[in-house]
């Protein structure tokens, strides 16, 4: 990744007004202040989205996402920020300084980027095919499957002509060397033959990444031919364990979850319907890399497989992978029909959608093809079922979870609650685990301490974050009480990074830059919280003696906190520590009798 200075992102922000790139791809609507629309980053009928010109930021009050004009566009085109500081340099006019690459390093890109413009050509030659007379059976083919031309040209079908070596020509007259030919994996070069097409008289699907380039294809063939399908080998720009058909498209949808399907007809089939969120792994199974390919988008996904015994399979590999990188997974029901393309040429996609809201939990869809290994009918059959649903239930850590799955099953499958819960508890000691121990109740004492501790501990939190927020929205503050607080009081680690950053951005400039903040914190979740920080919206306060009293409590307990957090830390032999909290508690004095906001 390049390496950019400071005062270069933030040149590059501040030449890129985030009202005028937001509304690229949101329409807003000025009031007051702020701009309002609804939210890309997820489903809404009211506008909750907000920009701010004057803080150069944006904020979802409905689910939280939020940031400056780099988050934005991370968010939305899924960019690295190295590639959206180089869209915003571009759109600013100005010119990043080169990478420095080693002379491999440069050998490799060029030789990556020389392969997608073989795979684009290969892609616009194969378009302009299926539109000709040559490809005139293909193009039958996919009307038949009742595409529209919209939607063909949306996916960039086209056709590979039936000669074996016609793409190989055409591109060699391109000006491409067999060797780079080969390697795309388009064309095998034989001594005694020559070059041959890898696709030919196949009805042809690109495979894009998120940014819309082509890396790969896939072909299905018209005829008697075998294989069926044909996919691209692995190149160094293809790796089908990490890709997913439809993924450039669906990543922009407002869904809030992914439809996972299993070939490329029913993404594109899902797609027309209305289902702009559908993705298929590519001629293989679901991989851990597509598992975290899907995370960067997604925290739900419904998967809709193919009904018959290899669906089901496939779906019970998937969904543990699914929820070993923390998503959540449900199942749709495709019966009677086999996948999504059927089912939606038979029924519509009204009842498709209805499928979607009745789909099936993952883990409830796992005990139910559990349960056609037994013999339900008889007494041992069924008890051997109960054994291994109690296994499967002691993978639960959370207990509430495992609770609220026990009480689940137990109302499916006729067994009392408590037996189950104490078949869970027996195997979760016997396989080495704590199931015993987490479904215990904790003793009522410790248990509403704990409780209270952790009241405690958010309710400071929040005073922090809400003395942050002051602090952006009435700068003068800073002059007020710059004596009495400092950074090192907010005891919580991203906020007392913050703090420094704005009492610094007010000692040396007068002011404060909250946009220039956000850009230097390199996590997303570290930057939503940061934009709530900076779009909070403080407690409409009717009189002047209730906003000056809100604010001294707010800094009081603050403060307060700072100090008794430091006394648990002191060692005995920590004189300037013991110094610092006696001024510390002299400050808290003064603090009490300071009018603040006169």
């Amino acid at each position: 990744m390049a390496y950019y200075s400071d005062e270069l992102i933030e040149e590059v922000r501040s030449r890129n007004d985030i009202v005028e790139v937001i509304s690229s791809y949101v329409r807003l609507q000025r009031k007051g202040t702020s701009y309002f629309g609804l939210c890309p980053f997820h489903n809404e009928k009211t506008g909750s989205f907000s920009v701010a010109p004057n803080k150069q930021m944006y904020y979802c009050f409905g689910c939280g996402a939020g940031g400056n004009v780099f988050t934005f566009l991370m968010q939305y085109e899924n960019f690295t920020f190295s590639e959206a500081m180089e869209v915003l340099a571009e759109r600013a006019g100005m010119e990043l300084p080169k990478q420095e690459y080693s002379a491999k390093q440069r050998q490799e890109a060029d030789k990556k980027q020389r392969l997608l413009e073989i795979n684009k050509e290969a892609a616009k030659y194969f378009y302009v095919l299926l539109r000709g007379e040559r490809g005139r059976h293909a193009l039958a083919y996919f009307q038949k499957r009742a595409l529209t031309a919209e939607t063909m040209q949306r996916f960039g079908l086209g056709y590979s002509d039936q000669y074996r070596d016609d793409l190989y020509r055409y591109l060699k007259k391109r000006g491409y060397e067999d060797e780079l030919l080969k390697e795309s994996g388009l064309v095998t070069i034989d001594e005694r033959r020559g070059g041959c097409d890898k696709f030919w008289n196949r009805a042809m699907f690109p495979i894009m990444d998120v940014h819309g380039k082509v890396i790969g294809f896939g072909g299905r063939v018209m005829g008697d031919g075998e294989p069926k399908y044909l996919n691209s080998p692995e190149t160094p720009v293809f790796d089908k364990s990490r890709s997913l058909y439809g993924l450039n498209i669906a990543r922009t949808t407002k869904r809030q979850y992914l439809l996972l399907a299993e070939g490329y007809m029913d993404v594109i089939a899902l797609h027309q319907a209305g289902f702009d969120n559908a993705v298929a792994s590519l001629g293989t199974s679901l991989t851990s890399g597509h598992a975290n390919l899907l995370k960067r988008y997604t925290k739900e996904v419904y998967l809709t497989y193919d009904s018959d015994g290899a669906g089901v399979k496939a779906a019970l590999r998937a969904i543990p992978m699914l929820k070993e990188v923390g998503i959540a997974v449900k199942v749709v029901d495709m019966k009677p029909y086999k996948d999504p393309d059927e089912f939606i040429k038979g029924l519509g996609a009204e009842a498709y959608e209805e499928r979607i809201e009745q789909a099936e939990n993952a883990f409830l869809f796992e005990i139910r093809i559990l349960e056609q290994q037994y013999d339900m009918g008889d007494p041992q059959g069924k008890t051997a079922f109960y054994k291994e649903v109690a296994k499967k239930l002691c993978g639960f850590s959370e207990k509430l979870e495992r609770d609220n799955y026990v009480d689940a099953l137990a109302a499916k499958y006729r067994i009392a609650a408590e037996d189950l819960r104490r078949l869970v508890n027996r195997y979760g000691v016997a396989m080495g685990g704590d199931g015993a121990k987490q479904a215990a109740r904790p003793k009522d004492a410790r248990f509403g301490t704990k409780n209270v501790r952790k009241k405690k501990e958010d309710g400071m939190k929040q005073s922090q974050k809400l003395l942050l927020t002051w602090l952006v929205q009435e700068e003068g503050l800073f002059d007020k009480i710059g004596a009495y607080i400092s950074p090192e009081d907010f005891t919580e680690d991203l906020y007392c990074r913050v703090a420094r950053l704005l009492f610094s951005q007010r000692e040396q400039t007068g002011t404060v830059n909250p946009a220039q903040i956000v850009s230097l914190f390199p996590m997303e979740e570290e930057q939503r919280e940061i934009a709530g920080i900076f779009h909070a919206t403080l407690q409409e306060i009717t009189t002047p003696e209730e906003k000056e009293k809100a604010l001294r409590e707010t800094i009081l307990r603050v403060k307060q906190n700072s100090i008794s957090d430091r006394s648990k830390k002191l060692s005995p032999d920590d004189f300037e520590g013991f110094a610092w909290i006696c001024n510390g508690k002299k400050q808290l004095d003064e603090l009490r009798r300071l009018r603040i906001l006169s």
